[in-house]
């Protein structure tokens, strides 16, 4: 009788533990850790007629922030504005465009789409080759496609 007491109150456990497990609410999925927007208004930036836009967050206490605004600045063209969206000075974009992580580099058509972004340091390289990839598909060797085309 005993063994069948013992039996029975291990069998309720685990009835009591199998249903708590099952309204256990699943992990949500992974979410972005950082806010990129997906459409600028032009008018907020430097040459707002240009074809395309790098814009690029930062802060003047960011190190890496300057370094990417020296790899961004050759991109500067007739066809491509490059702005450097510094906080203290522009923390009204920052707020705008819910800015919450620098150096963000987004990259704009000329009606204000994002069509590539990158949040934290980027290689020049990943930088222009992603630039070159959303200005005409196709033209980046796949071994250089390391950007973040939308």
């Amino acid at each position: 009788m005993e063994r069948l007491l013992i039996a029975g109150a291990l069998t309720a456990i685990a009835v009591v533990v199998a249903l708590i497990l099952r309204r256990r609410k699943p992990d949500p999925p992974t979410q972005p850790l950082w806010t990129v927007p997906a459409q600028l208004d032009r008018q907020d930036f430097l040459r707002p007629d240009a074809p395309w836009l790098v814009a690029v967050f930062t802060s003047s206490t960011c190190g890496s922030c300057a370094e990417l605004i020296a790899k961004a600045l050759p991109l500067e063209s007739d066809a491509v504005a490059v702005h450097d969206v510094e906080f203290v000075g522009r923390r009204d974009l920052h707020e705008r465009y819910g800015i919450d992580a620098v150096p963000t580099v987004v990259i704009a058509d000329d009606e204000g789409v994002v069509r590539a972004s990158f949040v934290g340091p980027v290689t020049a390289t990943d930088l222009w080759a992603t630039l070159a990839e959303v200005r005409e598909p196709g033209s980046t060797p796949p071994a250089c496609d390391h950007g973040q085309p939308n």
